[in-house]
C-alpha cells in the first residue's frame, strides 16, 4: 500500500528553533531516508519551496487565469512529503512519528493513502 507522508510547515516556529535543533531536524531526516531505502519502503521523498513561490491556476471562461501565492491563507503550508510504500495504515503512522517534524509542537505530520486516478483505493 502506498502512503503520501505530509510534512506541514509553520514558518514561525521553524524561525524560533536554534541552529542546532535545525541542524538535528536534518540530521534525523538524513537517517530517517537510509533507513526507508534499506527497508525498501521509500519510493520518493521531495521538500518544496515555501508558498510565496507558488502559483494558483483555474480556468475561467476556457481561459487559464494564475495568481501568485498559495491557495488559501494559513500560516502553515505543505513543506515537503515522503512517498513510501508499506505493509498498512498502522505501519505508515509508525513510519510518520518517526520523522523529526513531528516531535516538534506546532509543526504536523499527516498520513494519506494514495489512490489511483479512477478513485479506487490502492491495494
Amino acid at each position: 500500500m502506498r502512503f503520501l507522508i505530509g510534512m506541514h510547515i509553520n514558518p514561525a516556529v521553524l524561525d524560533a528553533l536554534t541552529d542546532e535543533e535545525k541542524a538535528a531536524i536534518g540530521e534525523g531526516h538524513g537517517a530517517f531516508i537510509e533507513e526507508l531505502k534499506e527497508s525498501g519502503e521509500l519510493i520518493t521523498t521531495q521538500g518544496l519551496t515555501d508558498p510565496s513561490q507558488a502559483a494558483v491556476v483555474a480556468v475561467r471562461n476556457g481561459q487559464p487565469v494564475v495568481t501568485d501565492g498559495p491557495f488559501l491563507e494559513a500560516k502553515e503550508y505543505l513543506g515537503g512529503f515522503y512517498l513510501v510504500d508499506c505493509q498498512d495504515r498502522e505501519r505508515a503512522v509508525e513510519l510518520a512519528a518517526r520523522i523529526p517534524d513531528a516531535a516538534i509542537e506546532g509543526l504536523g505530520v499527516e498520513v494519506r493513502q494514495v489512490m489511483f486516478a479512477d478513485g479506487s483505493l490502492e491495494a
